[in-house]
C-alpha cells in the first residue's frame, strides 16, 4: 500500500486591536463551501510555508500582511479524502484592501469571540485560541 502524502498548506489569523479591549479577526467566506474560514491554501512546490501563508492571504483577502508568530496548525482530512496539514501565522495588515473574487466573496472583520462562534469549523476556531498569548494580549 502506498503511503498517503499529506497536502501541505499555510494561511494567517490577520488581526487588529480594538478601540477597546481585545482583538478584532479577518475572516472569509467562500461561496463554493458556503462557509466561513481563515485565509489559507496549498504551497505551490518549492514555496515556504511561511511565504504561502503571506501569498495565500492577500490572494483571498486582498491584503498584504507582515508574518508574525506561529500559531497552531491543524491537521485533518481534506474534500479529496486526503491528510492535510495547514501552518497558520498571526499576520498584521500592512496595506491593500478586500476585492470579492470567485474564491472568496466576502470578509469580515470581527471580535474574536464571535470570530470562534461565526466559523465553519471548530479547527479553525481552535486556532485562533493562541492568539492573544501570541501577540500579547
Amino acid at each position: 500500500m502506498a503511503a498517503l502524502t499529506v497536502v501541505r498548506a499555510a494561511g494567517g489569523v490577520v488581526w487588529r486591536r480594538r478601540t477597546g479591549p481585545g482583538f478584532d479577526v479577518l475572516l472569509v467566506h467562500r461561496p463554493k463551501y458556503d462557509d466561513w474560514s481563515l485565509p489559507k491554501g496549498k504551497a505551490e512546490n518549492g514555496e515556504s510555508d511561511e511565504d504561502c501563508a503571506k501569498r495565500e492571504v492577500q490572494e483571498e483577502t486582498g491584503l498584504r500582511c507582515a508574518l508574525g508568530p506561529e500559531l497552531q496548525s491543524a491537521d485533518y482530512i481534506d474534500r479529496h479524502d486526503r491528510p492535510k496539514h495547514v501552518r497558520y501565522w498571526a499576520m498584521k495588515p500592512v496595506d491593500g484592501r478586500f476585492e470579492p473574487t470567485d474564491e472568496v466573496d466576502e470578509a469580515r472583520w470581527v471580535p474574536l469571540d464571535v470570530a470562534v462562534r461565526l466559523l465553519s469549523y471548530a479547527r479553525d476556531a481552535e486556532v485562533l485560541e493562541g492568539l492573544p498569548k501570541a501577540v500579547g494580549k
